[in-house]
């Protein structure tokens, strides 16, 4: 049951401060009354107040609340206390913990007094992320031709003493299926191989459902789904977000209020739920499934189809296709006409012969079904989806579709119902939020109520940058090495490397090394390995969790890797006080989907790069810079080795993007503050 609404506005911004247990923060206060007046302003204005704006019109809000700011108390304050149920969609595992086990509790409490009441949350996942007792029990429906095993049956053999690390997962899922309350996957620790958690889970499309499964009744999914419907608020993934709008099922409960944290990530987390894959090795795990459930002639057709398919695939070249080639759309009108026929003949047909039957039905139609949609999809080719040939060292050729942009989907289905608050840390790009805006489908800020009558009606929206509580002027320099040859395609740049030995042995190590791309990170760690008597990290050597762990207990640890490090590592103290860019993260120039999002821009009249890959580059150089200052006391550099930064004509706009650091291009003033920086760090050691 959805909570009853609240009768008045909601609560005072500054309950948000007592929520946090500590000192009340400006933007914080700030945050929490901009979100009270979106979230109250469609039910609480009077008709004709708010400036012209109609009662009973979601409103949305953009907030850029930087680091420190205590964002997350700033919308669960006036959220909870409005009284309606609020969905909150995050993009990290982090995040959603941190939600749920420190900053929700804290809430709760801090407004139980006022509410008199107190109100519940809960987190949801997709079905996939839950242990599946159906498949513990029954074990997975394998394919015979491959030769599978059952591995539980394997590591059973002797009890206790199972050898590969499989068998031990396996072993350890089964003791752990009696323990767990939630099923969760996230909450087992260690964690599993996704081989081993492939074995007992399943999608929703292979799920049974609860009224068809014998442990139906003890259901981990369901209990969380029901456990979501009873509560004030919901936190989710932004890859379940999108699920939900775009398959046009329910999967979330009804909610009259959505916060979107992390909101920078929403855009590729929409457009990998909207991109379909065809390889061959999927076509003939759907054949092998089908071909027990259906007729010999509807098997025969479905795999002559996908004989057809491997085949060009093993020609395929990696990049876009402008036009489906003639033999491709010839193969893929056939792999969609007989999965139609295999669909249908599933469907219709029993065979109690087959060993757990609805399980391997259910297998068999999600193999199916998924090689038909995408078949379909790129043979009626839609103007607005990307097609193209990616190829893999170890997996080979795949053939994939994606939306050319998704800023209509999420026009049309995030904001049209109910009042959306998006917030991040960098959402303010090039000076304004209307980059990103355009990218989440809304119109130029204040335009949208400006739109003629016969034009479809573009949500209204505000934004606030409430700043952060650091000085970043005093706490952080920008150092752009002018000085460095402009890099080109090749990864092996002797100045770079020259400039980057010197910044760290200034540095005493604490240094973050964002790469552009993990052949860079990999030979700047080869090379500085045998240059400098410091401890050198690389992304891949060890798990994430792992080497941040190492950098941030060791300062003179050194940590390189590429793109999840440019926003995932989170080390305030000492043992992060220089943090090198390598180069522009401007995306590949042969990467499809940026590259066609880009042509279509110049097409329609606009500045395609601007638009596309220089803000591409600066929301990741956003997040890159932030890496550095994360508490009060941090000091350091921000060292970008790529001279277009400083002269290039977007290089303004890339800055104004970053902290507002003090910035300089004096390598020898660099030198000398970041030799007095370790100084002090040591001093205070």
């Amino acid at each position: 049951m959805t909570p009853s609404p609240s009768p008045s506005p909601p609560a005072p911004p500054p309950a948000a401060a007592a929520a946090g247990g500590g000192t009340e923060r400006p933007g914080q206060v700030s945050m929490a009354q901009a979100v009270t007046e979106a979230i109250g302003a469609s039910r609480f204005l009077p008709e004709g107040d708010g400036g012209g704006e109609a009662a009973g019109e979601p409103a949305h809000l953009l907030v850029q609340a930087g680091t420190g700011t205590g964002k997350s108390l700033g919308y669960l304050v006036p959220a909870i206390a409005h009284g309606e149920r609020v969905v909150i969609a995050t993009a990290t595992l982090a995040l959603q913990r941190q939600l749920v086990e420190r900053d929700l509790p804290r809430t709760v409490d801090a407004l139980h007094p006022l509410l008199r009441r107190r109100p519940e949350f809960a987190m949801l996942k997709g079905r996939s992320n839950y242990l599946c007792l159906h498949r513990l029990h029954e074990g997975v429906p394998h394919d015979e031709e491959e030769g599978l095993f059952d591995p539980f049956e394997a590591a059973a053999t002797l009890p206790g003493q199972a050898t590969s690390r499989l068998g031990k997962d396996l072993l350890r899922l089964r003791d752990w299926a009696d323990e767990t309350e939630t099923g969760d996957r996230d909450d087992l620790t260690p964690g599993v191989s996704d081989r081993a958690w492939s074995q007992v889970s399943v999608s929703s499309r292979e799920c049974l459902g609860a009224s068809k499964c014998a442990y139906g009744a003890d259901c981990f999914a369901e209990a969380a789904r029901e456990r979501a419907k009873l509560s004030d608020v919901v936190v989710t993934n932004h890859a379940l977000l999108a699920i939900d709008a775009i398959e046009g099922a329910p999967v979330l409960p009804p909610h009259e209020v959505l916060i979107i944290d992390e909101a920078h990530e929403l855009v590729s987390r929409v457009t990998g739920a909207a991109t379909g894959e065809l390889t061959p090795g999927q076509v003939n795990r759907a054949v092998r499934r089908a071909a027990k459930l259906v007729n010999e002639k509807a098997a025969d057709a479905l795999q002559t189809a996908a004989e057809t398919f491997e085949r060009l695939m093993e020609l395929a070249l990696p990049g876009r296709l402008e036009e489906v080639p003639e033999d491709l759309g010839y193969a893929l009108m056939a792999l969609r006409d007989a999965s139609r026929t295999v669909i249908s003949a599933i469907g219709s047909t029993r065979d109690k012969s087959v060993p757990d039957e609805d399980a391997v039905r259910k297998q068999a139609l999600a193999s199916v079904e998924n090689v038909h949609a995408v078949a379909e999809r790129v043979v009626e080719g839609s103007e607005y989806d990307v097609v193209w040939y990616e190829r893999h060292d170890r997996f080979g050729a795949s053939l994939r579709v994606a939306p050319m942009s998704v800023s209509g989907l999420l026009r049309e289905k995030l904001f049209a119902d109910r009042s959306v608050v998006l917030t991040s840390a960098t959402l303010k790009l090039g000076g304004d939020f209307n980059g990103v805006g355009a990218s989440l489908g809304l119109a130029p800020e204040g335009m949208a109520e400006k739109s003629g009558t016969d034009e479809p009606t573009m949500p209204r929206w505000k934004s606030l940058d409430v700043g952060s509580p650091f000085d970043y002027r005093k706490q952080g320099i920008l150092y752009v090495a002018q000085h460095l040859a402009q890099p080109g395609r090749e990864a092996d740049r002797a100045d770079m490397l020259d400039e980057l030995t010197e910044l760290v042995q200034a540095a005493g190590g604490r240094t973050l090394g964002l790469f552009s791309s993990m052949r860079a990170a990999q030979t700047a760690a080869e090379e500085l390995r045998g240059r400098i008597d410091r401890p050198i990290l690389l992304q891949g050597e060890e798990t994430l969790g792992e080497l941040i762990k190492g950098f941030a207990e060791d300062p003179a640890t050194c940590l390189f890797g590429t793109l999840s490090l440019w926003q995932g590592v989170d080390v305030p103290g000492p043992s992060c006080q220089l943090v090198v860019m390598d180069r522009i993260p401007f995306p590949r120039p042969d990467d499809p989907l940026m590259s066609a999002r880009q042509t279509a821009v110049q097409e329609a009249g606009g500045n395609g790069f601007m638009a596309v890959a220089a803000t591409h580059a600066a929301l990741l150089m956003a997040q890159g810079a932030g890496r550095l200052v994360r508490a009060s006391g941090d000091r350091g550099v921000v060292a970008v080795l790529d001279p277009r930064l400083a002269k290039a004509r977007y290089g303004s706009f890339l800055r104004s993007s970053m902290p507002d650091f003090w910035y300089t291009t004096d390598r020898n003033q660099v030198r000398r503050s970041l030799a007095a920086i370790d100084a002090a760090a040591k001093a205070s050691e």
